[in-house]
């Protein structure tokens, strides 16, 4: 499912938080967010896709997730939040070449030729990863391995990216073939940018088979490679990008923009990103996985990153300017998003409070980001009571319109939009902080779930309001305006 990711190290970020975000691009999926209590997690795990049934461990967790709201495909949990305050963030759809495709087949679902005969399941993929793994660990590097445990049993049938972070690591996880994965401690002070591409560019094998600080990987990960001649650097450093990834003429348009508009964000002056002797174009195959940003990234800046559209390029698809370089490249912002979280794990506060997600529905471009705190026993109807019935009483309904009416009305609508989001974030932050100093003074864990329903309500109001100006906005400029002096 095409995304984009973007991972904040606590010495990165302004709070001293770890954050993992991503855009989950499907189409047009339905979306809500639930709280996931123990007793309700399964037994046994049954997808849909891959007709596969997994054992699942005792004493699950409780944890936020993000499904689907129409079942029929599986559950597509896309990011949540556990009790040990551990996010999750799955999957981000990567690339890969038929040398690794080759030497390890991807796992999928086989229906029986023959009557009588057995179906052979495939493996695990996106549908699942966040429902076998988040309700099961207590830190970032448990879920590293214990999805790596569970791909090596099962397989996979798709090449994914997957995000973990606790309150001190962030760790980035992602598929090899069928049964193969690495992974990389993301370092403190620094910032990964992932579109729809096999991401890692450095790896160190030594540690991964020794202390296993900074790296992991599959146990068999180096013979595979040495078996299977997948190892194409020329200059005694080893990239799992070279290796494992793809240098298509789709991902040029497709996905390197995309790292090329994030790193040219983050680290503005620090390398040339146009002109004849630019560091990096929107072509460049070698974007640094990761960037240790010029300043403090904030939850605002990630929500402005995963929102763009090239702005301040001449990318820009609602540019006023005639360029034929317009709308060329696939923006960040995409029309068909379902969901994008933001799991902040922050580290300055008690752990009650520790875990915050940031949940925007709809195109990023031109919807909110709306907090809520994790650590409760339940969540407001505004997030959960989301059916495939359009509906103004709830999150995701109500962005999915504002956007749809403001993108071909952009000129009028984009003063309402911006202040829209402006006005949710401000406020927002205004009851995070009430609400944890009043936690701190009390201890009171239900002023939770009351700050979680102030939150909603403010950002119904908030909704609402922006969708009528933007209703407006696009009703002034409906092509069969007209008044009796125009004759």
């Amino acid at each position: 499912m095409p995304c984009t990711t973007l991972l904040v190290g606590k010495k990165a970020s302004n709070d001293g938080s770890t954050m993992i975000a991503r855009t989950d691009d499907g189409s047009f999926d339905v979306k809500k967010l639930v709280l996931i209590d123990p007793k309700k997690q399964p037994k046994n795990y049954k997808s849909v896709i891959a007709h596969l049934t997994i054992p699942l461990p005792e004493e699950p967790l409780r944890y936020t997730s993000c499904p689907n709201v129409d079942p029929a495909e599986g559950v597509w949990p896309a990011t949540g939040i556990n009790a040990a305050n551990v996010g999750m963030s799955a999957t981000e759809t990567i690339t890969t070449n038929p040398r690794v495709l080759g030497a390890d087949p991807m796992v999928k679902y086989q229906k029986a030729r023959r009557r009588g005969g057995k179906d052979i399941p495939g493996g695990i993929g996106e549908e699942d990863l966040v429902t076998l793994v988040l309700p099961y660990i207590r830190s970032a590097r448990e879920g590293v391995l214990r999805l790596g445990k569970l791909l090596e049993q099962y397989g996979t049938y798709e090449s994914n990216g997957i995000a973990f972070n606790d309150e001190n690591e962030i760790w980035w996880m992602e598929t090899i073939g069928g049964h193969h994965w690495i992974a990389r401690r993301v370092a403190d002070e620094e910032c990964v940018v992932m579109p729809n591409q096999f991401g890692l560019d450095r790896f160190d094998f030594e540690d991964a088979f020794g202390a296993g600080k900074e790296n992991l990987c599959s146990a068999d990960l180096k013979t595979f490679i040495e078996e299977n001649h997948l190892d194409t650097n020329n200059d005694g450093c080893f990239n799992p990008r070279n290796c494992f990834g793809s240098h298509s003429d789709s991902d040029h348009v497709y996905n390197t923009p995309r790292a090329w508009f994030m790193g040219r964000y983050l680290c503005p002056t620090k390398y040339r990103w146009e002109g004849d002797n630019a560091d990096f174009t929107p072509q460049s195959d070698n974007i640094p996985w990761s960037f240790v940003p010029e300043r403090k990234v904030t939850v605002e800046d990630v929500k402005y990153i995963l929102s763009s559209y090239y702005q301040g390029t001449p990318y820009n698809p609602y540019a006023h300017a005639e360029d034929p370089r317009k709308g060329i490249y696939r923006t960040i912002g995409i029309n068909r998003t379902g969901v994008m979280g933001i799991c902040q794990i922050r580290s300055d506060v008690p752990d009650a409070l520790k875990g915050v997600e940031w949940i925007c529905f709809g195109s990023t471009s031109f919807d909110t980001v709306l907090p809520v705190y994790t650590n409760v026993a339940k969540l407001p109807k505004y997030l959960t009571d989301v059916t495939t019935d359009v509906s103004t009483e709830n999150f995701y309904w109500g962005s999915r319109l504002i956007g749809a009416l403001a993108d071909p009305h952009y000129g009028t609508a984009i003063v309402h939009v911006e202040r829209y989001q402006a006005a949710v974030a401000s406020r927002a932050r205004a009851i995070l902080r009430e609400y944890d100093g009043k936690y701190r003074r009390s201890g009171d864990s239900s002023l939770l779930e009351q700050a979680n329903e102030a939150l909603c309500a403010m950002a119904k109001e908030e909704t609402i309001n922006a969708l009528g100006k933007v209703l407006m906005a696009a009703s002034q400029g409906m092509k069969n305006g007209y008044n009796r002096g125009d004759n």
